[in-house]
């Protein structure tokens, strides 16, 4: 192999993330958020989870059961930031479920935007400490119609 090549190969080799081969960092962090899944413009299900990890081109997340791969999913995300230290956010994330199994489900975001979720005072806190979002109508801004 030439020097430079070899060079080229090892500035490569350092760049990659612990052999990642993707091309986005990832961030581990744990919020709650709420899933549909969908085929053909219809609803397969939904349910509630936790990020695991996010990026910007995709994010593994427990969904509680696996999801068949192929399927759209969207996903409405709890933000931990308020928004002019006022208003609760949500990450409302498009994309398509890439693998999914013991380790979560990983999804590659199509589209993505943050929305707010009206003040905590019309947030509902469940028994098991997952927090439900409003639906739209209540003052708020919604994803879809969760």
């Amino acid at each position: 192999m030439e020097p430079a090549m070899a060079w080229s190969k090892d500035w490569e080799d350092s760049e990659s993330i612990g052999g990642d081969r993707r091309s986005d960092r990832r961030y581990r962090i744990q919020l709650d958020l709420r899933w549909k899944a969908i085929r053909r413009r219809k609803v397969q299900g939904v349910g509630v989870g936790r990020t695991i990890d996010l990026s910007s081109g995709g994010v593994l997340f427990d969904a509680g059961q696996q999801l068949p791969v192929g399927l759209n999913v969207e996903l409405s995300v709890a933000w931990p930031v308020l928004l002019q230290h006022i208003a609760p956010m949500q990450l409302a994330i498009s994309g398509r479920i890439v693998r999914s199994d013991g380790s979560g489900t990983a999804v590659r975001i199509t589209q993505h935007e943050f929305r707010t979720m009206g003040t905590n005072s019309e947030r509902r806190d469940l028994p098991n400490g997952v927090t439900r979002m409003p639906r739209p109508g209540n003052g708020t801004t919604g994803f879809g119609r969760f």
